[in-house]
C-alpha cells in the first residue's frame, strides 16, 4: 500500500490535471510502482525508466558516458540529466529524475554516504533539485526516497496555486 504522502501526492495531481513520469536508478522503479498503486495512478502516472546501470543512462538516454564518470552516477548532475532526458521519452507535465545509493558499492565517499538520494523535478518550467541521506536498509532508504518526492512535489505543486 502506498503512503500517505503519495496517496497524497497522486490526488494533488489528479486535482491539478497533471501527469508525471519517472527515470529512476537507484529506486529502481519503486517510486513510479508506489503511484501505481494509487486509485488516480490511470490519469497522472505516464510512465518510468529504470536506468539503474550507467548502460542505459548512456544507450537510452544518451548521456555521455564521460560525463557519468566526471560526475558519478549518483550525483545531483546526472541526476538532472535524466530528468532533462526523460522529458524527450515520456510526454509528461512533470518528470522527475532518481539516483543515489542504498547499498555499498557505488561511488560513496564521507560526503557523499550511503543513504544519499538525489531527486531532480522539472515541474512546467520549473527545475527543483533535492538531496537527502537516510539510513536504514535499502528498501528503507527508497520508500524514504519515494515520500520525499512526494512531499516535494506536494510543496511545490500547492505554492504555485
Amino acid at each position: 500500500m502506498p503512503s500517505k504522502l503519495i496517496i497524497e501526492c497522486s490526488k494533488t495531481l489528479r486535482e491539478l490535471g497533471l501527469t508525471i513520469a519517472f527515470a529512476e536508478s537507484a529506486t529502481a522503479g519503486r517510486i513510479a510502482s508506489e503511484f501505481s498503486l494509487t486509485e488516480h495512478s490511470g490519469s497522472i502516472l505516464k510512465g518510468g525508466l529504470v536506468c539503474y546501470d550507467a548502460e542505459v543512462k548512456t544507450d537510452v538516454l544518451g548521456i555521455d558516458p564521460v560525463f557519468i564518470q566526471g560526475c558519478t552516477a549518483e550525483s545531483k548532475e546526472v541526476t538532472q540529466k535524466l530528468a532533462t532526458r526523460l522529458r524527450n521519452l515520456i510526454r509528461s507535465d512533470i518528470q522527475v529524475g532518481v539516483t543515489g545509493l542504498t547499498t555499498p558499492g557505488g561511488s560513496e565517499t564521507k560526503e557523499k554516504p550511503v543513504g544519499t538520494i538525489f531527486i531532480h523535478f522539472l515541474v512546467r518550467d520549473r527545475s527543483i533539485a533535492v538531496r537527502e541521506v537516510f539510513y536504514g536498509f535499502p528498501e528503507e532508504i527508497v520508500l524514504s526516497a519515494a515520500d520525499l518526492a512526494a512531499s516535494t512535489l506536494i510543496k511545490e505543486l500547492t505554492n504555485e496555486l
